[in-house]
C-alpha cells in the first residue's frame, strides 16, 4: 500500500517549478501556503523542512536547513537567503541574510541584507540593519542595530551576549537603539561592537564607533561616538527593594518614545526609499509589505509594554507622592493619548522638503549607478546622504515634541530642544 504524505500535491508542484527538494517524503507544507509566493529559481529545501503560512514567501535562491530541520511560519524570505536551521515566525529576511543551526527567530523580527547570526540565536522583535553580524549563543530580543558600511566592516555582537529585555516585575519597556534609524539607513557609519559574554539592560542607546568590552553588562546610555566602554561590576550588599518605584521613570520613557519614533522614521524610509528596489523584484511587493507589517508590529509591542506600565504606576500610594509624582501621574493619566501619537499616520509636514530634496538626488543618483539598493546607498555624496538623515531626524523630532505636548512634566528629551 503506498502512503502519500498530506504535502504530496504540494511537492509535487514545487519540484515541477525547480525547486530542489532532495529527500521530499520528509516535508510537510501547511494547506494553506500558496506556491505562487515560493520562486522555482535557484530554491533548496533539505529533509525534515516544515512550510506553514498563508503569508510565507521564499525568493530565489534561498536555502533551508542546510544544517538542521527548519520550520517557517509566515516568513518573507528574500534572494539568497540562508535558513540553516531552527524556527523562523513571522520575520522578514531580506537578500542574502542568513541564520545558523538553532536559531530562533519569532515575531516582529527583520534581517536586512546580508544581516547574519551564527548557531544558538534567538531574536524577537529584533530588526539588524544590512552586515550586522551575531555571534553564537545569544539572546538579543527587542533591539534596533545599525552600523558598519559591508561585510568587512560591520557592527557586531560577541558570542553568550544577552539584551535583558525583562525586569523584575515583569515590565518589557525596554527597547534598545544600538546606533540609530536617521544615520544608520546610510550605510556610512562606524561599525559598533558588543564584546562577548556581556549584556545590555534595557532600555539602552548607544551611539556609533562604540567598543563595549567582553564582559561587560551594559546599565547606561552612551549615545556618544567612538568610546571604549569597560564596565564594573557591582558591589555585594542587600537592601530594601521597591518594585514599583521607577526612579528613573524619566528616562525609561524617553528610551521608549525614541524607539518608537526611530521605528516611525524606518517606515518612512522603507515607504520612500526601498519600497521602488523591491517592488522591480520578483516577489517583492510580498517583501515590502511584509516589512511594513513587521514595523506595525512593532509599534504594537512597544504601545503595549508602555500601557502596561503606567498600569503598574499608581499601585503604591507612598511611593506616588514621592520625588516625580507628577510625571509618574501624568504618564498614568495620559498613557492613551501619548501612545495616540505613535498609533496613526506620520505627520506629513516633518520634513517634507528635506525628504523631496533628498528623494530627487537620490533616484537621480540611481538612474546614474544602475545599482541595486546597497550600491546605491553606498554611493550617495556626503550631502546628499546628510540631507536624508536631516529628514528622518525631522520626523523623529516631531514625534517627540509631540510627546511632550502630551506629557510635559515629565521634562523629555530636554537635549533636543534649542
Amino acid at each position: 500500500m503506498e502512503i502519500k504524505p498530506r504535502s504530496y500535491d504540494k511537492i509535487v508542484r514545487l519540484s515541477q517549478k525547480g525547486v530542489d527538494i532532495p529527500n521530499p517524503l520528509t516535508l510537510d507544507i501547511g494547506e494553506e501556503v500558496d506556491l505562487e509566493r515560493i520562486s522555482g529559481q535557484g530554491v533548496k529545501i533539505y529533509p525534515g523542512c516544515r512550510i506553514y503560512g498563508e503569508e510565507t514567501v521564499i525568493s530565489a535562491g534561498a536555502q533551508l536547513g542546510y544544517e538542521g530541520p527548519v520550520t517557517i511560519d509566515n516568513c518573507q524570505i528574500g534572494p539568497e537567503v540562508e535558513l540553516r536551521g531552527g524556527y523562523f515566525k513571522k520575520a522578514v529576511f531580506l537578500e542574502k541574510a542568513s541564520m545558523g543551526l538553532a536559531a530562533h527567530v519569532r515575531e516582529g523580527c527583520i534581517l536586512e541584507e546580508q544581516a547574519n547570526g551564527a548557531h544558538g540565536v534567538g531574536l524577537k522583535q529584533t530588526i539588524l540593519f544590512p552586515f550586522v553580524t551575531l555571534g553564537s549563543l545569544i539572546n538579543f530580543c527587542d533591539c534596533l542595530m545599525a552600523g558598519g558600511t559591508s561585510r568587512k566592516d560591520h557592527s557586531e555582537v560577541g558570542s553568550s551576549y544577552i539584551h535583558f529585555n525583562f525586569t523584575p516585575t515583569g515590565d518589557k519597556t525596554t527597547p534598545s537603539l544600538i546606533g540609530d534609524v536617521p544615520r544608520g539607513v546610510m550605510l556610512n557609519q562606524a561599525p559598533i561592537f558588543l564584546g562577548g559574554q556581556g549584556g545590555m539592560v534595557g532600555p539602552i542607546r548607544l551611539g556609533y564607533g562604540n567598543v563595549v568590552a567582553a564582559g561587560t553588562v551594559l546599565r547606561n546610555d552612551c549615545t556618544e561616538d567612538g568610546k571604549l566602554i569597560i564596565g564594573k561590576t557591582h558591589h555585594g550588599g542587600v537592601m530594601d527593594f521597591s518594585p514599583r518605584a521607577y526612579p528613573r521613570l524619566s528616562r525609561l520613557l524617553e528610551n521608549n518614545f525614541l524607539y518608537l519614533a526611530n521605528l516611525a522614521a524606518l517606515g518612512e524610509w522603507y515607504a520612500h526609499v526601498r519600497r521602488p528596489f523591491l517592488m522591480e523584484q520578483p516577489l517583492g511587493e510580498h517583501l515590502f509589505a511584509g516589512l511594513m507589517k513587521r514595523l506595525r508590529s512593532g509599534v504594537d509591542e512597544r504601545i503595549k509594554r508602555l500601557k502596561a506600565l503606567a498600569a503598574k504606576i499608581p499601585a503604591d500610594e507612598d511611593i506616588s507622592r514621592g520625588k516625580g509624582a507628577a510625571a509618574r501621574d501624568e504618564f498614568h493619566d495620559r498613557v492613551e493619548a501619548v501612545c495616540d501619537v505613535f498609533a496613526g499616520e506620520i505627520p506629513g509636514r516633518a520634513g517634507a522638503a528635506r525628504r523631496d530634496r533628498f528623494l530627487t538626488d537620490f533616484f537621480d543618483g540611481r538612474e546614474r549607478s544602475e545599482g541595486g539598493y546597497i550600491k546605491v546607498v553606498k554611493g550617495l555624496p556626503g550631502p546628499v546622504s546628510r540631507e536624508g538623515t536631516l529628514w528622518l531626524e525631522a520626523v523623529i523630532r516631531e514625534l517627540c515634541f509631540r510627546v511632550t505636548e502630551v506629557l510635559p512634566a515629565s521634562r523629555l528629551f530636554r537635549h533636543m530642544r534649542a
